[in-house]
């Protein structure tokens, strides 16, 4: 059931990867794998964006709301176990989402 979900999780990634793609997102997370810190640009500024970090089992894990200046972010991931984890920016401007990986 765990491999199941696994697999089921990864090709989830994989459709959100395309619909990112077919909404022209061009967001580049670095550095990926991470370790303190994820930045997040090619982001459109807005304020009061909601910022949610999923683990590989779909638990929140951060949420918060941040204003987007210089169309960037930087999230502090210092405190997450290691693992893939998946983050989605939601505003009036945007619905991002893209995956990282926590070393």
């Amino acid at each position: 059931m765990k491999r199941l979900f696994i697999i089921s999780f990864f090709l989830l990634l994989s459709a959100i990867t395309l619909s990112a793609q077919e909404n022209k997102y061009d967001i580049k997370i670095f550095p990926n794998p991470a370790t303190n810190v994820i930045n997040v640009l090619g982001l459109k500024n807005d304020t009061n964006a909601a910022i949610s970090i999923r683990n590989s089992y779909g638990t929140q894990v951060i949420f918060h709301q941040w204003d987007i200046k210089r169309n960037a972010l930087n999230i502090p991931v210092f405190n997450l176990e290691k693992g893939l984890y998946m983050i989605t920016i939601q505003s009036e401007l945007q619905n991002v989402k893209a995956k990282f990986y926590k070393q």
